[in-house]
């Protein structure tokens, strides 16, 4: 079939009028977000294609565990394995679930060209086994693989997922049936585990017509006396607060630190932002995502682990940051062995201003 970016990318014409988000036929942040505007978004793509630094991408191959469906049938529950970005594989009450699954080679609309994987996954699709439910936070290329979806979608029994992106999930051909799709504040329960979407500050669309036409969101999931917290991609706001208030203390929290930039500061953190939203919502363990995986910034890619592991330290807060593939405790994980530092021996990190952005629609106005 030839490859299409306009029908991948296009999610029907809806209307949400019972969400206090969707003002004017578009979703929208709790503040106005900053837009680049147009003369600022060719500077920055200027940027991306004449001035990568060559430590944007990794010196040497970053390690991966390989895992077997033999090794996660036979792990514990409250397991966790990180295989890549943001896309994290929970066994929980004896089912899995997968967050925002991107396993392609790329994250882009094309297959030929686009920020390219640093690695392999940990586990391929075909390995996986039957999973319970795929948590979505948004639609941004990087989150939502169209590819993936339409492999896992079989073996799937729930996509849960923010506004609008679940009728995106619908148009590409997954069963209405398996869908559910949440406004902030809302959730649902699933096999024993709670899922409520929560607030996040970003922006949403995979093409210049679609802007803000789904919801973004973080998410909590609770099962039993055990809370953890996804953040989703998402910049600095004072939700987190309200999150820690209404759902906190969380015995781990998976939080957005990487693809920052003093230009766009309110859709993702720097560093120090990443550690206060943990503070915010009463988090134990802190599990920095969005980074190693792909090369979306231009900042060095073993920046935001540098930083974050200097921030947690002073705050003295536990830092969980795992190699690819590796198994997790999410009750007592085991805390951060500096991996990277292998395959950056030289490496020296940036000051706190450098820059760097995540695959997205920058250039988007606010609705």
């Amino acid at each position: 079939m030839a490859y299409s970016i306009f029908s991948r990318a296009a999610v029907p014409v809806a209307s949400y009028p019972q969400s206090p988000q969707f003002v004017n036929g578009k979703f929208r942040n709790a503040a106005p977000r900053h837009a680049l505007g147009t003369l600022k978004t060719l500077e920055v793509m200027w940027r991306f294609l004449t001035g990568k630094p060559d430590d944007s991408v990794p010196r040497q191959p970053v390690p991966v565990y390989a895992v077997m469906r033999s090794d996660l049938l036979a792990a514990p529950d409250m397991s966790l394995w990180r295989l890549g970005h943001s896309t994290l594989l929970f066994k929980i009450n004896s089912q899995f679930w997968l967050t925002d699954p991107v396993f392609s080679e790329r994250a882009s609309p094309f297959p030929f060209m686009g920020p390219k994987r640093f690695h392999a996954p940990p586990i391929s699709m075909d390995e996986l086994p039957p999973i319970t439910g795929v948590i979505l936070s948004h639609d941004h290329y990087d989150h939502l693989d169209h590819a993936a979806i339409q492999k896992l979608a079989p073996k799937v029994e729930h996509f849960i997922t923010p506004l609008g992106v679940g009728d995106r999930l619908i148009a590409w051909g997954v069963p209405a049936a398996k869908v559910q799709q949440f406004d902030w504040w809302q959730g649902t329960t699933i096999g024993g585990l709670q899922l409520v979407a929560t607030p996040a500050q970003h922006f949403s669309g995979r093409s210049l017509s679609d802007g803000n036409s789904t919801l973004w969101a973080s998410w909590v999931l609770i099962a039993g006396d055990t809370r953890i917290f996804f953040s989703g991609d998402t910049g600095y706001f004072d939700g987190f607060k309200a999150i820690g208030e209404r759902f906190g203390p969380f015995d781990l929290t998976l939080i957005e630190t990487g693809a920052y930039n003093a230009d766009w500061p309110d859709i993702h953190m720097h560093p120090e932002e990443s550690l206060q939203a943990h503070l915010d919502v009463q988090g134990r363990y802190l599990f920095p995502i969005h980074n190693g995986t792909f090369d979306l910034s231009l900042h060095p890619w073993v920046e935001p682990f540098e930083r974050i592991t200097a921030l947690a330290a002073a705050a003295q807060v536990p830092l969980v940051a795992p190699v690819m593939g590796e198994r997790l405790d999410v009750r007592a994980p085991a805390l951060s062995t500096h991996w990277w530092r292998k395959v950056e021996p030289q490496a020296e990190t940036s000051p706190a201003g450098s820059s760097g952005m995540a695959l997205g629609l920058a250039s988007q106005p606010e609705a």
